[in-house]
């Protein structure tokens, strides 16, 4: 029988915070700004003499996310020096914290919290071909890191959903806190994941930290890739040739490569910044009404929309990640009231709109009002599934009542049964052996008959009456 093996996933998560200005001077924070070192000023850039001012704003900010999260607000913080030479840090070190962090415990996503603190961002690398150049706008913007506790699972498939959907989540979380754009694309969002593969589910095996993750998928395959390799070596009996380093993740070759030897805390020689001022965070916030203050998190609004909808999960996601599509839909929820009615609008937005929007570049969305009516429209039998699908297209670029364009082109479905029997009956005298097959057992034949009655009506017949004349008058 093969050894099993354990994989553990921990994550560390940087997020720009979104703010005017930067950590500790006021320079501009703007992510956009494309001509480089513009926004930079003696504070940042470390000139000798200049002395940092922490951005209340940044802190505020860390300490809503930790509400969020259900995590414990320091009362003491402090600012700490993190030693380390690099080009893109003019000091010679990082301002980050170390011993008190602003938030401490928390969960989401099924991940336990270790810790978030607030730290500085360094400058952006340009690599050329025999060069690098070095762009100090983005060096000095706040930036929040998160940190999780490790967790095991049962595989390597597991570990990796758990992080992405982790990830996935804090950044819903940060969006709708309007704390951070977190856009990974832009480097706005970074993931981190630590990763170690151990025979003994209660003790880690030795961790690597993986970085270069700018998407969800880069996360899960590259945590895929490691898991593997590190059980392989396992397997080997070379076990002893996984060391603590950081990898990075090639997206072109879809592996992951050594980078350098992992440092520890010692390396860095954290101490206080003597230049920053000791925080007492309880003092400087009501935290109490800043929890108050914390608008509807996705997660709650997931159990709402559940409970008071009772429409798909998918579809739920959908309205998460679209707020505006979400609060639009909540206005058509209100108007039509009934659930099973709200379960088809829901439906009719997810599958038929969201592909008209991908299709069509003048798609918008129509007001709640004209949805609603032709959610009525299609719901009580006054026109067909199919004609619903050809008006919502019209209404999203020509935003106008389902009900006049139903009466104009003709779509409105008949359900005066008195007017339609004469056609159903000439329906049946015109197929005998359509009549027949029906008659001796073939409940399907009957179909062929509806399509008829339904292209004699001009396509106003209502299929449901129409089935229904059909049984009685057969």
């Amino acid at each position: 029988m093969a050894n099993k093996y354990y994989p553990t996933i921990g994550l560390e998560i940087h997020a720009e915070l979104k703010t005017q200005t930067k950590m500790f001077c006021g320079c501009k924070n703007d992510p956009d700004e494309e001509k480089p070192n513009v926004n930079i000023c003696p504070v940042c850039m470390a000139h000798p003499g200049a002395l940092p001012v922490p951005n209340k704003k940044a802190i505020e900010n860390v300490i809503k996310v930790g509400l969020a999260i259900g995590g414990n607000i320091a009362d003491f913080s402090e600012f700490d020096r993190k030693n380390y030479f690099y080009p893109d840090i003019p000091k010679g070190y990082q301002i980050s914290q170390y011993k008190f962090p602003i938030v401490s415990g928390g969960h989401l996503a099924g991940m336990d919290v270790t810790r978030v603190h607030l730290e500085e961002d360094t400058a952006n690398n340009k690599h050329f071909e025999n060069y690098s150049l070095i762009d100090f706008n983005r060096g000095g913007v706040p930036l929040m890191e998160l940190v999780t506790e490790p967790h095991t699972r049962e595989s390597a498939e597991e570990v990796a959903k758990l992080a992405s959907n982790f990830g996935k989540e804090l950044q819903l979380v940060l969006w709708y806190l309007g704390v951070s754009e977190a856009n990974m694309e832009k480097g706005e969002m970074r993931v981190e994941a630590n990763i170690s593969v151990s025979k003994d589910q209660k003790v880690l095996g030795t961790k690597v930290e993986v970085k270069n993750l700018n998407s969800f998928k880069a996360v899960e395959r590259a945590i895929l890739f490691e898991v593997d390799r590190m059980t392989k070596l396992w397997e080997e009996g070379k076990e002893m040739e996984i060391v603590q380093e950081t990898r990075g993740w090639d997206e072109g070759k879809q592996k992951t490569f050594s980078q350098r030897k992992k440092e520890g805390s010692a390396d860095y020689r954290y101490f206080p910044d003597p230049d920053l001022p000791k925080m007492k965070l309880h003092e400087a916030f009501d935290l109490e009404k800043m929890k108050k203050e914390l608008p509807e998190l996705p997660a709650q609004k997931r159990e709402r929309y559940q409970k008071d909808f009772g429409i798909k999960s998918e579809d739920i996601e959908v309205y998460i990640n679209d707020p505006i599509l979400g609060a639009w839909f909540e206005d058509v929820a209100k108007i039509l009231k009934d659930m099973e009615k709200i379960k088809i609008a829901s439906n009719y937005v997810t599958s038929d709109y969201i592909g008209l929007k991908k299709n069509l570049a003048e798609a918008r969305l129509p007001q709640n009002t004209n949805f609603a009516e032709l959610i009525n429209l299609v719901t009580e039998g006054k026109i067909s599934s199919r004609a619903a699908k050809d008006i919502l297209a019209l209404i999203v670029v020509n935003d106008e009542s389902p009900l006049k364009i139903a009466t104009d082109k003709n779509l409105l479905q008949s359900n005066d049964e008195g007017a339609l029997k004469a056609i159903v009956q000439k329906a049946i005298d015109e197929n005998p052996e359509v009549v027949a097959a029906y008659k001796g057992g073939k409940e399907n034949a009957i179909m062929s008959l509806v399509g008829k009655i339904i292209k004699e009506s001009n396509g106003s017949a209502n299929p449901q009456i129409v089935i229904k004349l059909l049984k009685e008058m057969l």
